[in-house]
């Protein structure tokens, strides 16, 4: 339906008294207007005066409204000549309910994958990658730090530790690609399920320079240990994923497991 159809008819009612937030309401409504395909990627929306007209309320109130929408990533916000509200382009939707590398699932969603590769070392294992790893500390492991790209766009800062005594000389690699296939390919190694935690966090100056973002910018941590078939500990990561670009979904069953 196209933008002027969508704000063609009567505004929403907005409910207003105690317990009531009229820019959430407004937020709401225009997200769900999104999801739906009512607002379409790259619609702009009406200038701020007309638009708080027709909801009827201050343009202090929908600004509001529209800067929550820009933090969750739903619409973008431009000054100058040209600028204004435009919906945004949907989110990847990333599912953690199969364990597929993140080249695959961009590959599904007919996105081209990349990697830049930031930096490699060889150093011993902390207690926290040991615990994970499940070796002694002091142990080598791989340390490859790279930045995730879709179709040439960084979405995701990655670190990946590895145990070096499972892959020898993987550092020699090419690791501008899939690793997981790296794994399987060469070593024989596939990743078959994994343990991850996830964690809301903001955006430092350095990872806000790297991912292309604001600092302070939302972002999901994904703390992962990947095991293989027989339950090995194969690599033990820590992955940020802009909030604004990518949305994680999981399908449970009944029982609480994973379908």
């Amino acid at each position: 339906m196209a933008l002027q159809q969508t704000l063609a008819g009567l505004p929403p009612k907005l409910a207003r008294g105690p317990g009531t937030t009229v820019h959430t309401q407004i937020e709401d409504w225009l997200a769900g207007a999104i999801t739906i395909g009512r607002l379409a990627p790259g619609d702009r929306l009406p200038a701020e005066q007309q638009l708080a007209a027709w909801f009827g309320v201050s343009r202090m109130t929908l600004r509001h409204a529209l800067g929550e929408l820009a933090r969750r990533g739903l619409v973008t916000r431009t000054v100058g000549r040209g600028g204004g509200t435009f919906v945004a382009e949907p989110k990847l939707e990333t599912d953690l309910t199969t364990l597929a590398g993140f080249s695959e699932q961009l590959r599904r969603h007919g996105m081209t994958p990349g990697a830049r590769v930031l930096a490699v070392t060889e150093h011993p294992a902390g207690p926290a990658t040991a615990a994970a790893l499940q070796i002694a500390e002091e142990e080598p492991v791989y340390g490859v730090r790279r930045i995730r790209l879709a179709d040439g766009r960084p979405l995701v800062l990655e670190h990946s530790l590895f145990p070096a005594g499972a892959f020898p000389g993987m550092l020699r690699c090419r690791l501008d690609g899939s690793l997981y296939e790296l794994l399987e390919v060469r070593y024989g190694q596939r990743p078959h399920h994994a343990r991850e935690r996830l964690e809301p966090v903001t955006a430092s100056v350095r990872e806000a320079e790297a991912l292309e973002v604001e600092e302070g910018a939302p972002l999901m941590l994904v703390e992962r240990t990947a095991y293989s078939r027989t339950g090995q500990p194969l690599e033990f990561a820590r992955d940020l994923f802009r909030g604004d670009k990518i949305r994680m979904v999981v399908w449970t069953s009944e029982l609480g497991g994973r379908l």
